[in-house]
């Protein structure tokens, strides 16, 4: 399953930023896979934090065979001893019991939060034990596919428009700048500079 865009998104970045244009000529459709379910994309979240992405991999693939379907009601009935025994921190661990806690009881209403808007779902997952802006930010857009996240806190981000905009550094001003710019369909306009970013169009460079 991949983040879902078209010519709509493309067009509409184009016609607003020429030189987000010519990158999006030069790199094309990007497939970028994303979660489907809220509960599992923040256990997915809190596991990957602070070490590889090959890490997280093995240890979410450790936790899928220990409990199966990553659910509420599967992670709730583990224990933190459990979570610990396949490779998860007790900090990690203790936030994802506390997670599946709050669903289970209902304190954390998955479903109504895949319902508000962005500032208001951030803020609702931000106010989770081990789950910063940025991490919400990146489960809004992988997770719940929302089309108009671009973030602050995302160093290659700001490395990315660095090198599309010939910019020394990316203040807030300057990103809200071409925020407001890029907006409605800021997610997408991410993809293109997180690809900038790891190098996909020969010849350009970060001017920081």
């Amino acid at each position: 399953m991949y983040f879902e865009y078209g010519d709509k998104e493309l067009e509409y970045l184009k016609k607003k930023d020429k030189k987000l244009a010519e990158v999006i000529d030069k790199v094309g459709h990007i497939e970028r896979e994303v979660d489907d379910d809220l509960f599992s994309s923040v256990i997915h979240c809190i596991i990957g934090q602070q070490i590889s992405t090959k890490a997280q991999e093995t240890i979410w693939q450790r936790m899928k065979d220990a409990y199966g379907e990553i659910t509420p009601q599967a992670v709730g009935a583990a224990s933190v001893d459990s979570l610990q025994s396949i490779g998860i921190t007790f900090r990690k661990a203790g936030y994802i019991h506390e997670f599946a806690e709050k669903v289970i009881c209902g304190e954390f209403d998955l479903a109504a939060v895949e319902k508000m808007p962005d500032r208001e779902a951030i803020a609702a997952l931000s106010g989770l034990s081990g789950i910063g802006v940025w991490t919400a930010e990146m489960i809004l857009l992988f997770c719940l596919q929302r089309p108009d996240i671009l973030s602050f806190g995302d160093l290659a981000i700001l490395r990315g428009m660095r090198m599309v905009y010939h910019h020394r550094k990316i203040d807030k001003k300057l990103f809200e700048k071409y925020r407001r710019r890029l907006s409605p369909y800021c997610s997408v306009a991410s993809l293109y500079f997180w690809a900038v970013a790891g190098g996909t169009v020969e010849g350009m460079r970060d001017y920081a």
